[in-house]
């Protein structure tokens, strides 16, 4: 990687990094602050009507930003054709949503939901208007910029919600709040990014990036239907507050993964794209962002398992306490889902998506059939479900990377992850049982955090861990120009 892309690299991983954490740090105070006030029904009744928005929204982005990403010698007619498909079919699915909001109510037996829904669906209306703006800028790798936008929108939005919570709002909290958080978004890219739209659509342009794009359209969708589908069933086979209950724990368990996810898809595609035609590059970086993206995940998922029962009572008070189970069987779900949209991102870096839209129907059909089957259990069941899943998705998704980049394999992955991965449930194991030992919840979580991270390092030191000497040895350079200066 030349020094260039390498320095962009940087700048891209740490703003962007500061862009997604700031924004999950934020979003998780404000959503601990208002579950304290709202119940289980209450986050049940949003997430049953989840599914129906993930997949629109996943029809209004289409593809395109990665396909404007991917494009070499994209133009001005590439981004307004983008621009003005995504607002088409916005309105086109949002009118459709609005038909059948009715029948989603009678569905699950709940009229409220038949109000809900047509506030909540405005929702990626607004985030049509933001695709090419958002794209501008994650092509420039320019993440600073994005990061003020997202700690302005969360905090304003965040406040209102906390404000509607504590004054009686009840479940609308959870639908003004959103609204508000990426309507201001919206209308700060516009302001930042200075692109304005020109009255052009170009068949040609739109042939090109839907070919792309359409796949990954494809992919997306059955990847919606299975993750939020598991609402949409348990929604309608279990009470309101058991769906609230597991969608709490999924919204805890996934947002560092996801975020860390993020971070990383950011900054890696557009450099995976610069390295497309450089195999043995590519795979080299690939396996060096695996092995450091696990180092940092592992530990905080094992934490997360082993400290959720005083973290519940403290943070969300003892009416959530039967979340405890479902966010440990999670913990040990979502630890691999980077991994797997890691591997998912090279193939489309190698024009490979359509191996993605054959991956997805692959892993989805064993997916739905987990599910099905997870139903006759409970919620636990369901979890545990979810677990299975995530391990097949690699195996799936490794077996086509392996067509396309021969050391990109299961195998290989597993080599690089499983290390971290009993470092970090050994430091997990020696918490809860430190936890155990404490009464006091608070004491328990600062202790733990603590032992948890200096446990972690000295387990990674000692056997001689690639991830912790590379921080070491960065830490004593620095440390060695400040002494210089």
């Amino acid at each position: 990687m030349s020094e260039p892309i390498r320095k962009k690299a940087i700048r891209g991983v740490a703003w962007s990094a500061v862009e997604k954490f700031s924004r999950q740090g934020l979003m998780t105070l404000f959503t601990i602050l208002i579950a304290r006030q709202l119940s289980p029904s209450d986050y049940g009744l949003v997430a049953m009507l989840s599914i129906f928005l993930i997949i629109a929204q996943v029809f209004v982005d289409s593809g395109f930003v990665e396909a404007l990403i991917q494009k070499q010698d994209r133009t001005e007619t590439d981004f307004s054709t983008t621009f003005w498909f995504n607002i088409g079919v916005a309105l086109l699915v949002y009118v459709t949503l609005l038909l059948f909001s009715p029948l989603i109510a009678g569905f699950y037996g709940e009229p409220l939901l038949g109000e809900l829904l047509p506030w909540m669906a405005l929702v990626f209306v607004i985030n049509a208007f933001r695709t090419v703006q958002q794209a501008k800028l994650n092509i420039a790798m320019d993440f600073r910029r994005q990061a003020w936008i997202t700690i302005i929108a969360v905090s304003v939005s965040g406040g209102t919600g906390l404000w509607m919570a504590y004054n009686g709002f009840g479940v609308w909290t959870l639908v003004w709040q959103p609204l508000l958080q990426n309507f201001l978004n919206v209308l700060l890219l516009w302001i930042s990014a200075g692109w304005m739209p020109s009255l052009i659509f170009s068949k040609n342009s739109f042939r090109e990036l839907f070919g792309f794009g359409s796949k990954l359209l494809a992919s997306r969708t059955l990847h919606a239907l299975y993750s939020h589908g598991s609402f949409l069933l348990v929604g309608k086979f279990f009470s309101p507050s058991a769906t609230g209950l597991y969608s709490q724990s999924t919204q805890m368990t996934s947002f560092i993964p996801a975020a860390i996810s993020d971070v990383v898809a950011r900054v890696a595609y557009p450099i995976e794209c610069e390295l497309q035609d450089s195999d043995e590059e590519l795979q080299r970086r690939f396996f060096q962002m695996l092995r450091m993206t696990c180092f940092i995940l592992f530990p905080s998922m094992m934490g997360i398992a082993a400290l959720a029962e005083p973290a519940v009572r403290l943070l969300l008070t003892g009416k959530w306490l039967d979340a405890v189970p479902l966010i440990r069987i999670l913990c040990f779900a979502y630890v691999w889902w980077p991994a797997s949209q890691m591997s998912w991102q090279l193939l489309n870096a190698k024009h490979r998506s359509d191996y993605n839209l054959k991956a997805e129907i692959v892993k989805k059909t064993i997916g739905i059939t987990i599910l099905f089957i997870s139903m006759f259990g409970n919620i636990k069941t369901v979890c545990a479900g979810v677990l299975v899943y995530f391990i097949v998705d690699i195996i799936v998704i490794t077996w086509f990377t392996a067509r396309v980049l021969p050391r990109v394999t299961f195998t290989s992955e597993m080599k690089v992850m499983l290390p971290i991965l009993v470092r970090a449930a050994v430091m997990g194991t020696c918490v809860y049982l430190l936890d155990n030992m404490i009464s006091s919840d608070v004491v328990s979580l600062a202790v733990g955090i603590v032992a948890g991270i200096v446990l972690y390092l000295t387990i990674a030191l000692l056997t001689r861990s690639r991830e912790a000497w590379i921080l070491v040895e960065h830490s004593v350079r620095k440390a060695s120009k400040e002494n210089k200066h």
